[in-house]
């Protein structure tokens, strides 16, 4: 074991100057003709999906067992053996290092918009009447957009169980998760799924249309469940007296997006060339979260436990990336259409490494295909399992089907209105050039600006 630590770090600081590993190619064993690696995949997003008190232990079983596999049996992409694991994560260890840091860093970020006091001032801005479950659940994707969704998930379940004093319908516990996985689909700083895109080098541009249908299935969702709410616990939207906003806080919070944002854009648009070199985008948040530390001190007793949640969705990560991708079916619109009904029981965030890798995917469909469809079951997506901390009567696949039907419904049209309205149109990333259009027939498919 000591000798495979030092080799690994060997090979991640001096990438040049050892092994150079060769691309092999291997028939891989398959079960029913399905590679037996893609099994094993599944049977670790099962356990996830089945034992949520241990997640993590399933996890990292999952990338232990499927490591020794690729190791003893397949080999990796780029090599049997050691040569191979090593050249592996010399490729990958930009992209996890980037995740780590930035998952890490945007939960004091939520922490610091939760404190500055800002979501206690949003009952000010709910109506009378049903019309006020529905502009809260507006409210929450738009804090989504610019938080992480399980942050906008916890802060708007926070305020629905206020103003609807503790009697929070089941139905519009998961219009809240559909919401906040809505704002976030078409922001590469809204969901986890979004950011990793953003990381491999996708324009936040490629994913800004994931609105276009964001914006129909928050309608088409969140009307019924205001609706139901409205006859479950009518709305008081009282707010809360001597609330004063902690403008530093806000000020903070800007900063540390901004130095994502900016950081991003610097390193890819002037200096791409080594934007594989270095995790600069997660960096650039830690820097701006230290730099600000005097002014407001983060809230470190967070880190614990968000450190664990990092793992579990790294060691997810990693798995996806050791697939053989190259026997995925074709990116299309029907696979990220299917992918959106996949991620409502497995985890989005491996869903989304998978289709990464493969590449040919028009990245607003998928990233509202995997953050939207994870919606359809509490566990499909962080932010539902997230928010059913807090509501448990909502850890029921029946209840939340029977009572949140609304939101596969919306799925199914919200995707088929962006389909309609802006067609199919693959963009390249930094791993892959653009294939061609696959609009389906019938289907008006006006050219995009990027695509």
């Amino acid at each position: 074991m000591k000798r495979f630590l030092i080799l690994l770090l060997l090979a991640l600081a001096f990438p040049d100057t050892l092994l150079a590993a060769q691309e092999q190619t291997v028939v891989l064993p398959a079960l029913f003709g399905i590679p037996v690696d893609f099994i094993l995949f599944a049977l670790v997003l099962l356990g996830v999906a089945l034992f949520h008190n241990n997640t993590l232990q399933v996890a990292l079983t999952g990338v232990v067992t499927i490591t020794l596999y690729k190791f003893f049996v397949t080999g990796f992409k780029h090599g049997a053996g050691m040569a191979g694991l090593i050249a592996h994560f010399q490729h990958e260890w930009v992209i996890l290092a980037n995740l780590f840091c930035l998952l890490m860093g945007f939960a004091l970020l939520s922490n610091h918009f939760e404190h500055s006091k800002v979501p206690d001032l949003l009952p000010r801005f709910l109506p009378e009447g049903w019309m006020g479950g529905f502009v809260l659940l507006v409210l929450i994707a738009v804090l989504s957009s610019f938080l992480d969704n399980i942050a906008a998930a916890l802060i708007g379940g926070s305020i629905a169980n206020v103003v609807f004093r503790g009697k929070v319908h089941i139905g519009y516990i998961a219009a809240i998760v559909a919401a906040s996985n809505a704002g976030g689909s078409g922001s590469v700083v809204g969901d986890t799924t979004t950011t990793m895109m953003w990381i491999a080098g996708i324009s936040p541009a490629a994913v800004l249309h994931a609105y276009a249908a964001a914006l129909v299935a928050i309608v088409i969702s969140g009307i019924p469940a205001a609706i139901q709410q409205h006859k479950h616990s009518p709305i008081n939207a009282a707010p809360p007296e001597g609330v004063v906003i902690d403008y530093a806080r806000v000020a903070i919070v800007a900063c540390i997006l901004i130095m994502a944002i900016v950081s991003n854009v610097i390193i890819n648009v002037k200096y791409n060339e080594i934007s594989d070199a270095f995790p600069f985008i997660g960096v650039a948040v830690w820097v701006a979260i230290l730099i600000c530390t005097p002014i407001r001190r983060p809230a470190w007793e967070l880190m614990p436990e968000t450190f664990k949640g990092s793992i579990f969705l790294l060691s997810l990560v990693v798995c996806a990336s050791l697939m053989p991708v190259e026997r995925l079916p074709l990116a299309s619109w029907q696979t990220a259409f299917g992918l959106g009904f996949v991620s409502a029981v497995f985890d989005n965030i491996p869903l989304t490494a998978l289709a990464i890798k493969q590449g040919g995917y028009d990245w607003g469909v998928l990233a509202y295909a995997v953050g939207y469809g994870g919606s359809m079951i509490w566990f499909g997506s962080s932010a539902g399992v997230a928010i059913t901390n807090n509501f448990h009567e909502a850890r029921s696949v029946g209840n939340w089907l029977r009572h949140g039907w609304h939101v596969t419904l919306a799925y199914v049209v919200g995707f088929f209105v962006m389909l309609t309205l802006l067609g199919w149109h693959p963009t390249a990333d930094r791993y892959h050039t653009a294939p061609a259009d696959q609009t389906p027939a019938g289907v008006h498919a006006p050219s995009k600006a990027g695509s």
